[in-house]
């Protein structure tokens, strides 16, 4: 519920999806994003008394699904005789038995409560035991699991619940309050988007119905205007065709007048074309010996280029020598860094290694005067200990002594 929550106000408040384009790519990385505060921070449990609940959940899914799948059994008891062998097999008919005396307890019309009461606990009674059953045979356990298409509507629904209340109660012992805190802030900031979302597409909506509106009383008109126009376009084609043969009868008269004019103007410029020509081979004689004055130039700057190129050749070789000398010099001396390099790696590597040892050594060294400390202290322990029970042994030697002497005293005296 909280992820629709959190997925409509966001496609509310698209304008691009509002008018059926695609989300922009930003946008569905930020949303992917917020969703992740509806997600537990956890995806295991580390409470001993979560995880106890989480088996109870499963214990209990588990028990539903054999449960609503018992009268499919009963029904095909002997199809499954082999699987599920002798004792499951009877506990299962005692089960039948139970329940169809029952069924029978429950058709009489005066029935005896009493003796359904004692039949119902009966009933609970072989069903723990069917099902300590089916736990103590996995085999059989399974074959009736796989028949889980055989359900009835309502143990299907029932397994279903379970099955969610279960994912429910995960989420719930994954999450800690911080995270429902934060969680139910994030809910309630979406609710009121949407709320506020809502109010917009409403708006829109209206505002939607008024373009349709306006829309179709557009359309109407220019219906009309189309419909005048087609009774125009009839007339004026009508008037075309008159028109176009008076056209065509003037454009004829204006023709003919038009071709003696052009006669006309042709000798003129027949007249023209000749003085132009005339014209034209004066304009040749005085561009051929423009051109020999330019050829002549062009030649004297062409000498000047390649006198210039040669110098630049000579000039880059001398600057060639000199890099390749460069260049040479510092193939060498990259030479003798890489020497240097291999010999500080070694150099290195040995100082590490010198470096190890001492380490080592002074914890060694450390490692046993520990040693002889704690050898000490035990020594010194023990040499109490002893001179403790020394003393001890020789203060009851010294009573012991003392006793004994009182007691002879005393039998001197009665004799």
């Amino acid at each position: 519920m909280a992820t629709e929550l959190a997925v409509l106000p966001q496609q509310l408040d698209d304008p691009a999806q509002l008018k059926g384009s695609h989300t922009p790519q930003p946008r569905t990385r930020a949303a992917k994003d917020s969703l992740k505060i509806l997600d537990p921070a956890s995806k295991k449990l580390s409470c001993l008394e979560a995880q106890r609940i989480a088996s109870v959940l499963e214990e209990c899914i588990r028990k539903a699904e054999l449960s609503t799948l018992l009268p499919y059994c009963l029904h095909s008891l002997n199809r499954f005789g082999v699987v599920l062998g002798a004792e499951l097999t009877g506990a299962l008919q005692e089960h039948r038995r139970l329940g169809d005396n029952l069924q029978t307890l429950l058709e009489r019309q005066e029935p005896r409560w009493g003796e359904m009461g004692a039949l119902q606990q009966a009933i609970r009674s072989s069903l723990r035991n069917v099902l300590r059953l089916f736990q103590a045979n996995p085999v059989a356990c399974q074959t009736l699991r796989a028949e889980k298409g055989k359900r009835d509507p309502a143990g299907q629904e029932l397994v279903r619940g379970l099955t969610e209340l279960r994912g429910i109660v995960f989420d719930k012992l994954l999450t800690g309050p911080a995270e429902d805190r934060e969680r139910a802030r994030y809910v309630q900031e979406v609710a009121l988007q949407h709320h506020k979302n809502m109010v917009v597409v409403s708006g829109l909506e209206a505002d939607v119905e008024a373009a349709i509106l306006d829309r179709d009383t557009e359309i109407s008109k220019k219906n009309e205007m189309i419909r005048q126009l087609k009774s125009s376009l009839h007339q004026t084609e009508k008037l075309s065709d008159d028109l176009l043969k008076k056209t065509r009868h003037e454009t004829d008269k204006q023709l003919q007048s038009d071709q003696k004019a052009s006669e006309v103007k042709c000798g003129k410029l027949q007249q023209e074309i000749t003085q132009l020509r005339s014209q034209l081979n004066n304009l040749i004689t005085e561009n051929c010996e423009s051109e020999l004055a330019l050829r002549k130039r062009k030649y004297k700057v062409e000498t000047e280029i390649e006198n210039w190129i040669q110098k630049y050749d000579a000039d880059m070789g001398e600057k060639q020598v000199e890099l390749e000398q460069l260049h040479a010099v510092y193939t060498e001396e990259q030479g003798e860094l890489k020497e240097l390099e291999e010999h500080f790696a070694v150099l290195d590597q040995e100082y590490s290694q010198i470096m190890e040892e001492r380490r080592l050594a002074r914890e060694k060294k450390e490692q046993e005067e520990r040693e002889l400390v704690l050898m000490i202290r035990a020594a010194t322990r023990i040499q109490a200990l002893w001179k403790g029970y020394k003393v001890r042994k020789m203060m009851k030697s010294k009573k012991g002594k003392k006793g004994k002497g009182k007691k002879g005293k005393g039998k001197k005296g009665k004799k």
